[in-house]
C-alpha cells in the first residue's frame, strides 16, 4: 500500500461520526430533487409549445391579373 492509503485502510482517520451525513446534507439533497422536479416541469411546458418544424409557413396564391392590387 502507498503511504497515503495505509492510514485511510486501517481507519485511523475515522472518527465517532465518520461516514454519517447530516440532517443538512439530507435537506440539500430534498431540496435540490424537488428543484429538480420543478425544473422538468417547467422544460415540458415549454417544449409543447414549440412547433414539429420550423418550416416557414406556405405562401396562399398570388393573383395572376397585373391590374389587381397587392
Amino acid at each position: 500500500m502507498t503511504p497515503v492509503a495505509a492510514p485511510l485502510a486501517a481507519g485511523a482517520l475515522a472518527g465517532p461520526n465518520s461516514g454519517q451525513a447530516g440532517p443538512l446534507a439530507l435537506l440539500v439533497i430534498l431540496l435540490l430533487g424537488v428543484a429538480t422536479a420543478l425544473l422538468i416541469r417547467s422544460m415540458n411546458r415549454h417544449l409543447r409549445k414549440v412547433p414539429p418544424t420550423f418550416d416557414p409557413p406556405a405562401e396562399p396564391d398570388k393573383p395572376t391579373d397585373p391590374d389587381q392590387p397587392r
